[in-house]
């Protein structure tokens, strides 16, 4: 036998015929931004465990987006903080809360940008749990029916999609029939399905203030062990009326991502998550690697592996890569 005639370097042998064979490319449409925001005015605060990300107040968040959206990043999902926490996390649902003053200032100002808004307790409660607490464990049900209630705010205030993050069982259903009682048939869904308890979220927590004050979230949310179960949260969101949903972290649960999307014709969306994005970071700042090398190198392989959607503190990052 002699030397093959397939030689796999030819189509590797420049720039231009790289572009033209490649077969996962990451655009701006696939990106969503993550936002903080918090009560008071004219506040823009860096946020020290992640870098280049603040806390705005709703009065400044506006001029932000407007920046997201002339980049043609096509959405941005904000997390909140609250003026005052309580045991059932009340302010997650008020009128005047500081996402749905953000809601209301961004779709005012840029009415294009798709808004989504994350819908779990945990920033807003005082023990930092993502539900109602009954003899020191998540009351489930009574749970749901609170986070319906912050999802009903936020579509009211004028989300376009709310992205419950808490795992509680049969949350998405609860949250559709809410939501389309009230006549928001149009709002969206983005179920984090398949969310894991992940080490990962470190540098989120401390943004967000919503470390647990006991325990951990182990008992709602997925074991890092487990695959199977991923698959049957999502088909079970799915059934209950999740338009799109997610897998969490991405990079960690690429596995997860590839057999959902094999599995699922539902748009998936994967969480670059706070401390991915950070490692990143450290080791660029250590001189390992090349930041944005690698920042692309993690994003094309969350779109390798399936995600539609991809959400990361990144995304602004990516443009400027992408058009360079």
């Amino acid at each position: 036998m002699g030397f093959p005639n397939t030689r796999m370097r030819r189509l590797r042998t420049t720039p231009t015929m790289r572009r033209l064979v490649r077969e996962t490319t990451v655009t701006v449409d696939d990106l969503v931004y993550p936002m903080f925001v918090c009560p008071g005015e004219n506040i823009k605060q860096p946020i020290p465990s992640l870098r280049d990300c603040f806390h705005f107040s709703p009065d400044r968040i506006a001029a932000e987006t407007a920046e997201i959206a002339a980049l043609g990043i096509p959405a941005v999902l904000l997390f909140g903080l609250p003026k005052t926490k309580d045991a059932r996390g009340s302010e997650a649902w008020a009128a005047d809360s500081a996402v749905a003053q953000a809601i209301r200032a961004i779709k005012k100002a840029n009415p294009e940008l798709l808004v989504i808004t994350d819908v779990c307790l945990c920033a807003y409660t005082d023990h930092g749990h993502c539900g109602v607490i009954r003899n020191n464990r998540i009351d489930n049900d009574a749970s749901c029916g609170l986070l319906a209630q912050m999802a009903l705010a936020h579509a009211r205030a004028g989300a376009d999609i709310v992205a419950p993050s808490d795992m509680m069982d049969g949350r998405i259903g609860v949250i559709r029939r809410a939501l389309d009682e009230e006549g928001f048939t149009e709002t969206a869904i983005l179920s984090y399905a398949a969310k894991y308890a992940s080490a990962f979220y470190g540098p989120f927590r401390d943004a967000a203030h919503s470390a647990p004050g006991f325990g951990d979230r182990k008992g709602y949310q997925m074991d890092p062990a487990a695959a199977r179960q991923a698959i049957c949260e999502i088909e079970l969101d799915i059934e209950e009326g999740a338009d799109l949903v997610m897998v969490k972290p991405a990079l960690h649960y690429l596995d997860i991502i590839l057999t959902a999307r094999a599995r699922f014709e539902i748009p998936i969306a994967a969480y670059h998550v706070s401390g991915e994005y950070m490692m990143l970071h450290a080791a660029a700042d250590a001189g390992y690697l090349d930041r944005d090398a690698a920042t692309m190198e993690t994003l094309t392989a969350i779109k390798r592996a399936g995600a539609d959607i991809i959400l990361t503190y990144s995304a602004k990052d990516a443009v400027r890569i992408l058009r360079s």
